[in-house]
């Protein structure tokens, strides 16, 4: 059922405690953590506790949630010390723009440059 816990997802197992994570943050609906596989010197990912298979359904059924994952992504930057040299926030949505876990998540990039266009 959707926003409910997915057996076989890597990111509620994080949510559940039962996948470790180096977790930076942690709200009644968010976890951010360090991504184990950075594109950028600061790469954290900012899930929501609940299960949603990307960013529109998030958006769709949760508008409240999906207000606090984005506040996180900035609370973040501002506590890893990018917010004032210039981050990015990245939602991948599909196989086909990189996604790989299939439960809502933002990038949160920084501490370099970051061309324009990406990809």
């Amino acid at each position: 059922m959707a926003g409910e816990p997915q057996a076989d997802c890597l990111f509620c197992k994080i949510v559940s405690g039962e996948v470790p994570a180096t977790v930076v943050r942690e709200t009644d609906t968010t976890v951010a953590f360090r991504d184990i596989n950075p594109q950028a010197p600061t790469h954290i990912l900012v899930i929501p506790k609940v299960h949603y298979p990307d960013a529109a359904a998030l958006a769709t059924a949760e508008p409240q949630i999906t207000a606090d994952v984005l506040r996180e992504a900035g609370t973040v930057a501002a506590e890893e010390k990018i917010d004032g040299t210039g981050f990015r926030v990245v939602f991948n949505t599909g196989s086909g723009a990189g996604q790989t876990v299939f439960h809502a998540h933002a990038h949160v990039l920084g501490g370099r440059g970051l061309n324009w266009p990406p990809g």
